[in-house]
């Protein structure tokens, strides 16, 4: 079990041996832009690792404003560049370095309620100036599963042929972003693959440690989104690594998360056991939910290294004794697309 930052850090970082061949086929630097979100930072250390390991010598330089000047100072300590810099600048965006190896992280979702218009900046013009300058490139772009619209709670969750049908200006806002990407890449036969992702887990932040913390303090869970996927934060990031090999001309789109549908009121009970409380519940189920399906994902790569169960054991031990999180919640049951 983990007991510190540290041990999580270094957890969540380890790059497997496929990641370290994929650094290995990477021809040239690798450029993370809003790198210091909450992926991010683990992201750019599993890179700089698996090169390492690999013998290749590569750059790993991350772009983001850095309001949290102890991200930036970890980052460098790791070997990682890093620039600061406001990338709805399109001006600044030019000056960037060149890369032949982009990942695009930089998004807007919580707080996009009362702020819609930085949501849309961020999520839909901000591509087109990155599309713009790194058109030569290859781009891993990571999009939303939020795209799709609710599907049957019962069946396998949508796929990449579903249509999207987003729910709310966050969820269009997305969309958006990969209207951008597939038109520019279209145009200027840059190689893009489009990662939708639900959700990305770690012991700080996420689907589980929003429904075991309530569990734990004895608060109600809400049951309203009563199914979702979730995947180790870790395997998406690996994913994202891997992924480079996928960018075409029009965009690879690939849905990322775990392998099964999980259903919220199993989850926590499953931490009530782990932390001997009982959960109280309100609300009942949906007989739709926010799904995807990750088969070709799996098919291409595996199945995650780390399965949801032991995830939930890992964020229950950390909740016992008293981990850090970031408090902030993911607001992942509500079903009118405002976060």
């Amino acid at each position: 079990m983990l007991r510190s930052e540290a041990e999580l850090d270094d957890f969540l970082s380890a790059p497997s041996e496929s990641d370290k061949r994929a650094l290995r086929g990477l021809d040239g630097d690798l450029l993370i832009l809003g790198i210091a979100g909450k992926m991010g930072p683990s992201l750019a250390r599993r890179a700089r690792r698996a090169a390492d390991e690999a013998g290749v010598s590569k750059r790993i330089i991350g772009v983001s404003r850095f309001t949290d000047a102890a991200v930036r100072r970890a980052l460098e300590t790791g070997g990682i560049e890093t620039i600061a810099a406001d990338l709805l600048d399109p001006a600044l965006i030019d000056t960037l370095p060149d890369a032949p190896n982009v990942i695009f992280m930089a998004g807007r979702k919580f707080g996009s309620a009362g702020a819609e218009r930085l949501t849309w900046a961020t999520n839909a013009c901000l591509p087109t100036w990155v599309c713009a300058r790194y058109r030569q490139s290859k781009i891993v772009a990571f999009s939303s599963g939020n795209v799709y619209p609710f599907v049957p709670a019962n069946g396998g969750g949508a796929t990449e042929d579903t249509p999207p049908q987003p729910v709310g200006e966050y969820a269009q806002s997305v969309l958006a972003r990969e209207r951008i990407f597939e038109f520019f890449s279209e145009r200027h036969g840059t190689g893009v693959c489009l990662l939708r992702l639900n959700y990305a887990v770690e012991l700080r932040y996420g689907v589980l440690l929003d429904v075991g913390v309530k569990v734990f303090e004895g608060r109600p869970v809400d049951l309203a989104m009563g199914h979702l996927n979730a995947i180790w934060q870790g395997d998406a990031n690996s994913v994202c690594l891997r992924s480079f090999a996928l960018c075409q001309s029009p965009p690879m789109v690939l849905n990322l998360t775990g392998a099964e549908v999980l259903a919220v009121r199993d989850i926590a009970v499953r931490f009530g056991e782990l932390l001997n409380r009982e959960p109280v519940f309100e609300g009942r189920e949906a007989e739709t939910a926010l799904l995807n399906d990750a088969g070709r994902c799996h098919r291409l790569f595996g199945p995650p290294a780390t399965d949801v169960q032991t995830a939930i054991e890992l964020t229950a031990h950390w909740i016992r004794i008293g981990g850090p999180t970031w408090a902030k919640p993911t607001h992942f049951e509500a079903r009118d697309g405002r976060f």
